[in-house]
Order: C-alpha cells, then structure tokens, then sequence
C-alpha cells in the first residue's frame, strides 16, 4: 500500500503560479508513473501531466508551456509548477501513482483544491 499525500493548492489571481508537492509514503519504483489528474466541478477527471522516473514526460495540450512536472526520487515527491493559470485551471488537484509491476495498481492523493480567480 502507496499513501500519497498533496499540498500546495490554494487560491491565486489569473497569470499567477502555484506548486503543488505530492509525496509518497513508500519508495516508488523506476516503473512506476507518477501524475497528476485534476477534476472540475461537472467533469470527468483528467490527466494533466505524468513521469515515468524522468524518462517519459506528458502533457495535456490545455497546460503545455505552462505547467512542469518533476520529481525527486530521493525524497519520493513529484511536483507540478504550474504558471500563467486561468480561471479554468479551477479544480480538484489529485496525485496518481500507477504501478505496473505486479498487479497493475493505482493509487491515489486525497487532492488538493486550486481555484484561479480574481
């Protein structure tokens, strides 16, 4: 069992930045991918960005140029840097560890609030 926990959301104005952390409870694996997934009041949640051990990085189209994803596996964390937001960056802010090996396995944050507005 992987508990993963966030931080770093709150409220900012348009054009402003944020970085949300997301550590986990247990060493992760150089298979895992890391992610981050945000979820709007009424949508469907989605993927925003995700790692796999710095090889393979992905970007929705929505955030490209502006937000970067990192890690620092010594301190078993993953970063979001999110710049330039919009108010319909607005949402739930979830962290995502997909296991591959074994079982296939996702784990979960318990998110992390972001509302962009003036």
């Amino acid at each position: 069992q992987v508990h993963l926990v966030e931080s770093g959301g709150g409220l900012v104005q348009p054009g402003g930045s944020l970085r949300l952390s997301c550590e986990a409870s247990r060493s992760t694996f150089r298979s895992d991918i890391m992610g981050w997934y945000r979820q709007a009041p009424g949508k469907e949640r989605e993927l925003v960005a995700s790692i796999t051990t710095g090889t393979r990085i992905k970007y929705s189209d929505s955030v490209k140029g502006r937000f970067t994803i990192s890690e620092d596996n010594a301190e078993n964390k993953v970063y979001l840097q999110m710049n330039d937001l919009k108010p319909e960056d607005t949402a739930v802010y979830y962290c995502n560890l997909h296991r591959v090996l074994g079982p296939t396995t996702d784990y979960w944050g318990q998110g992390t609030q972001v509302t962009v507005s003036s």
